[in-house]
């Protein structure tokens, strides 16, 4: 079976840094886009960020300069190192992949950015 877990979530406060993980399995993970989304009560689900297999990345501009996505095929396993948090930032952020029309999403772990 195919899981992507993410972890890593909790409260900070704002202007403060936490990296989130998504270990994969059940998948060839080196082949496969990865995304992070995050979603917060009564919004629209948003892609925050995606790195493709070559390690290209792309940021929404909300994010742009505060976050960074990378990934590490070696252990299947994708990150979201977020810096400078806001409370605008607070979400539930899941973990994507997808390849050739396949995709799969994480259970999502919750981010809350509160002083």
């Amino acid at each position: 079976q195919v899981q992507l877990v993410e972890s890593g979530g909790g409260l900070v406060q704002p202007g403060g840094s936490l990296k989130l993980s998504c270990a994969a399995s059940g998948i060839f993970f080196k082949f496969y886009e990865m995304h992070w989304y995050r979603q917060a009560p009564g919004n629209q689900r948003e892609l925050v960020a995606k790195i493709t297999t070559n390690g290209t990345t792309s940021y929404a501009d909300s994010v742009k300069g505060r976050f960074t996505i990378s990934r590490d095929d070696a252990k299947d396993t994708l990150y979201l190192h977020m810096n400078s948090l806001n409370p605008e930032d607070t979400a539930v952020y899941y973990c994507y992949s997808t390849w050739r029309g396949f995709t799969y999403w994480g259970q999502g772990t919750q981010v809350r950015v509160s002083s």
